[in-house]
């Protein structure tokens, strides 16, 4: 019998699941509080002519079976670049370059080179393992059931197939922080920083963290065109990904409604039986699936009283308060670092000098401060995809660490002097950017909550951490989708596997929901 699916939230969780759920049959219908599709994974124009990805800029989770069997490349998702290289600045010009596991750089020793090849080759092999995780609905411990007991065999397997030396290794280190591991393998200080920028960006972490290793994990989890670890830009920027998985959703039968913001679930007789929007419509469903971060989709569109005490309790508990920014600038002309060749602006572009400075960076956010000198990842996305901007101007996209949530100065009062720290930073490595920036903008977290949504401004919706892995994510009792509610499923990126635009989430709820979990 078909069921009727009403999917909270037109992310691109949200989005994938909509379209997996009419493949199976199923009538489903899409609710955006907004006016376009994707959240936080969008396009927007922040300057007359100026576009530019919200949130993330880079593309490495995007799962391939995901991009075939929902055919994305028909319905217009493309690559503006790919295999991005990093470029580490240097303020004296010095600037290091990462090609996979090779470096091109003068001040890195032969022993730094041979390191990062055996470094590269041994992170890609762990995060294969996690990689292997991705497409399953977790496993319930002690459950008694087959299933779980198949999916459990499945990671040990996986673990243990790595060797006896390499599967020691990975238990060893999956949890701490890449600090030491760096420090244990390289020397060069510029190399040991631009590494652990994967370790911490978006996340609430510091080099020196545990679990920074296993953010880093997740991070090289994916892969391009069959590439491990490969970053790309998608052109038209990150709403384009989801653009294409709204059309191939709609391509199936899927109705997308926008300016329908919910105001709760509707609960009757013990299950969810639709939902409520805000101007007091009621629109009911067989299967109500939130795309919504944990904390607002159970305290606040489902309602405390709905919970036991313990589960609310555990939910109360995910931290998922967000600690990046996001800097956009318009510039009349492409921007000069000294020493850096033209042909390397088009790469990702990392400020993180050192192991030290990125902890630095990271301490004040511990106290409700933001970064006097941030860590940025910086894109110029308009080298390889010049619809972005007016002809012969650009745009430059970075994600800036740290700025938390709840500032104690709050951030209607910093914002400003934020901005202008991360532009002297910028400066440090561009001297004469200033001079070109005709526009700018800055997303705290505080914005990234109120312009999606997602409480707390997190764009994983909850950390990226072992303890909020697999069985764990978002909570015990949560994590495979189903909800104790009956008639109530999770979708989004606080579930397993996590942040990052992968869509995985959203196809792994869909199986649950259609009764296909078990495959």
């Amino acid at each position: 019998m078909t069921k009727r699916a009403v999917i909270i939230g037109a992310g691109h969780n949200g989005l994938t699941c909509a379209a997996y759920l009419a493949k199976a049959g199923h009538e489903v219908t899409v609710l955006e509080a907004g006016t376009e599709v994707g959240g936080a994974a969008a396009t927007h124009e922040f300057a007359t002519g100026f576009k530019v990805s919200t949130s993330a800029h880079l593309l490495y989770l995007l799962d391939a079976e995901i991009i075939r069997e929902l055919e994305l490349e028909k319905h217009g998702l493309a690559l503006a670049a790919e295999n991005l290289d990093t470029v580490a600045l240097d303020t004296g010009g010095r600037h290091l370059q990462i090609s996979g596991d090779h470096i091109s750089a003068e001040a890195v020793s032969r022993e730094d080179r041979d390191a990062m090849v055996r470094y590269r080759k041994r992170m890609l092999r762990f995060a294969e393992v996690i990689a292997g995780l991705h497409d399953q609905v977790p496993p319930r411990l002690a459950s008694g059931e087959r299933s779980d007991a198949w999916s459990l065999a499945r990671l040990a397997w996986a673990i243990r197939r790595l060797g006896r030396k390499e599967m020691r290794e990975f238990l060893r280190i999956a949890g701490i922080n890449i600090y030491d591991i760096l420090e244990e393998r390289f020397d060069n200080e510029l190399l040991k920083g631009a590494l652990s920028l994967d370790g911490v960006l978006g996340t609430h972490l510091g080099p020196r963290s545990n679990n920074s290793v296993f953010a880093a994990l997740h991070r090289m989890s994916g892969a391009i065109n069959g590439k491990p670890g490969a970053l790309a830009l998608p052109r038209g920027g990150m709403g384009a990904v989801s653009s294409a998985l709204a059309e191939a959703a709609k391509s199936l039968g899927v109705s997308i409604i926008f300016d329908a913001r919910v105001g709760q679930i509707d609960v009757s007789e013990g299950r969810a039986r639709g939902i409520i929007l805000a101007t007091g419509e009621t629109m009911p469903a067989d299967a109500v699936v939130s795309n919504a971060d944990p904390r607002t989709t159970f305290l606040e569109l489902l309602g405390a009283r709905h919970l036991d005490a313990g589960l609310t309790r555990k939910v109360s508990q995910v931290r998922q308060d967000g600690n990046s920014a996001k800097l956009h600038l318009a510039l009349d002309g492409l921007p000069e670092f000294p020493g850096l060749e033209r042909e390397l602006l088009g790469h990702r572009l990392v400020i993180a000098p050192d192991l030290d400075y990125v902890e630095r960076a990271f301490n004040s956010s511990k106290y409700g401060e933001h970064s006097a000198e941030p860590v940025m990842e910086i894109t110029l996305p308009t080298i390889h995809d010049a619809g972005l901007a007016p002809e012969g101007k650009h745009v430059l996209s970075a994600v800036v660490q740290y700025a938390p949530r709840h500032l104690n100065a709050g951030w209607e009062t910093a914002k400003a002097g934020f901005e202008a720290r991360c532009m002297n930073t910028l400066q440090r490595y561009a001297p004469n950017l200033g001079e070109q920036v005709t526009a700018s903008e800055l997303l705290t977290p505080a914005d990234f909550e109120a312009c999606f949504g997602n409480a707390g401004g997190h764009w994983h919706h909850a950390e990226l951490a072992l303890d909020r892995f697999l069985m764990l994510r978002p909570t015990a009792g949560t994590a495979q989708y189903a909800t104790p509610l009956e008639g109530l499923f999770l979708c989004g990126a606080g579930c397993h596997p996590g942040g990052g635009v992968m869509g995985h989430a959203g196809r792994n709820a869909a199986r649950v929901i259609s009764g296909g979990a078990s495959e």
